[in-house]
């Protein structure tokens, strides 16, 4: 059925025609990407004026929540080379679509319950951890409704990435946006008791959460059922069938993304343990310089989630070469975006610092978040290449190795160099910063590496995995 294959599966003629379908792609996703970043800062606004205890709770379980359930993401994710190489080959696509899109679906569900498992564990796992009894205590409660989210939460990334793929990547910005909306409403509603809803508090947020998550669910489901061009796949077409070795297939391939984003995400989490043992200043900072960071991190992670799926088509294709200039295109797109907001960092740091925190009130925090994002700049550089390179392996479906570069590179150097640095060079806040970039930066470096070592020996993935 050539006639379901999305046009975004077509080979390019030049890499001005590839970089032009590339961001066709990537600009949809970094858009949702950015306005994701906009539904996690609802929820700290209205649980911030709950006080430090409540505050506190929800920040060790968002946490939680966010490392696992992207680590969910991440393994039921490896369905999106999988379907892109499908469309890329042309034969039987549609009939492979659904099978790769049913067994990640299934994977969803199982991991999911793995994952609520573990979040209704949070209040011993946190004590354990050396956390306040109370805010341990309040961040279980917390917890175990959140848990409801994680099924829907990683069930929802599933759709939007599959959805993409077959050529429909601006729906992810509308569901975000709604999604953004139901946040809004939902937190006002809950957490303070609004529009005849008892004031619930931190249970509130939870709540609110699980809403948001259920929504985007819904509207996706909503949308591969009814939109012209996905409906012909028939996603949800035998949905009780098994298919076990496409489940293995799926489990093989996201597995190692799964641990990889995992131990990227720890590593800035164990960065901010290293702050705590600084100073609450230091913290603090910590959190501001961060944030802008991970808001300039979405457009390259965008642009990786489009670079997997061009080269996936490649891939699929059997076309080497086409493989090759869709790769460079995205690496170079990734590192071009950088550059630009590492440019922003260095210009007018005090400005964007000061959208979080009042100089004048808060001084200390401001200047040393000043001074954390003239390492982050440099460390913007690393990340979006990192980030695209392990996209557009991920499209040749080479994961396993990227995990190895990733673990060795985030935490035999990046943690390693963070905690030499911060304490026994004396460096502070500074010095662990220095010691993420260190990681960012072994991890580009391999990770580009591997790339073209791939180009050179295996342009189609066979050999060199």
């Amino acid at each position: 059925m050539s006639h379901a294959v999305p046009t975004l599966a077509r080979p390019p003629a030049t890499a001005a025609a590839e970089l032009a379908a590339l961001a066709r792609l990537a600009g949809p996703l970094v858009a949702a990407n950015l306005l994701q970043m906009a539904v996690f800062a609802v929820d700290v606004v209205f649980v911030a004026r709950l006080g430090p205890v409540p505050f506190a709770a929800a920040t060790l379980g968002v946490f939680l929540f966010h490392i696992l359930a992207f680590g969910m993401v991440g393994l039921v994710g490896a369905a999106e080379p999988l379907i892109a190489a499908a469309l890329g080959r042309r034969v039987h696509a549609v009939r492979e679509v659904r099978r790769s899109f049913r067994m990640a679906l299934w994977l969803a569900v199982a991991g999911g319950l793995v994952v609520m498992l573990v979040m209704n564990l949070a209040a011993p796992l946190l004590r354990a951890a050396g956390q306040q009894a109370e805010v341990a205590a309040q961040a279980g409660a917390f917890c175990r409704i959140l848990s409801l989210a994680v099924i829907p939460a990683v069930a929802s990334a599933l759709m939007r990435l599959t959805a993409a793929a077959l050529g429909r990547p601006g729906w992810a910005l509308m569901v975000t946006a709604i999604s953004l909306i139901v946040g809004i409403l939902a937190n006002y509603a809950l957490v303070f008791g609004h529009f005849g809803a008892p004031a619930l508090g931190l249970t509130g947020s939870a709540l609110a959460s699980v809403t948001v998550s259920v929504t985007a669910t819904a509207a996706y489901a909503l949308i591969l059922l009814r939109d012209r061009r996905l409906r012909r796949f028939r996603l949800f077409g035998r949905w009780w069938r098994p298919e076990g070795s496409r489940m293995v297939e799926i489990a093989r391939l996201g597995a190692p993304i799964a641990l990889g984003w995992i131990a990227e995400g720890g590593l800035f989490g164990g960065a901010g343990l290293l702050m705590g043992m600084i100073s609450v200043t230091a913290i603090d900072a910590h959190a501001v310089a961060l944030n802008i960071a991970a808001v300039a991190f979405q457009i390259p992670f965008g642009i990786a989630q489009a670079g997997t799926i061009r080269v996936g088509f490649a891939y699929g294709a059997g076309d080497a070469a086409w493989v090759a200039r869709a790769g460079k295109v995205a690496i170079l797109a990734g590192i071009g975006i950088m550059v630009l907001t590492a440019a922003l960092f260095w210009a007018i740091p005090s400005l964007l610092v000061r959208i979080y925190v009042d100089p004048a009130s808060h001084g200390a925090v401001a200047a040393l978040a000043v001074e954390l994002l003239g390492v982050a700049a440099l460390f913007q550089l690393f990340d979006g290449a990192q980030a695209v390179a392990a996209g557009v392996l991920r499209g040749v479906q080479d994961t396993r190795v990227p995990m190895m570069i990733q673990i060795f590179g985030y935490w035999a150097i990046g943690f390693a160099t963070a905690a030499a640095l911060g304490f026994g060079v004396g460096m502070g806040a500074t010095g662990i910063w220095w010691g993420l970039a260190a990681g960012l930066f072994v991890v580009s470096v391999l990770l580009l590496w591997r790339w073209s070592a791939r180009e050179v020996l295996s342009p189609l993935g066979g050999a060199a995995k």
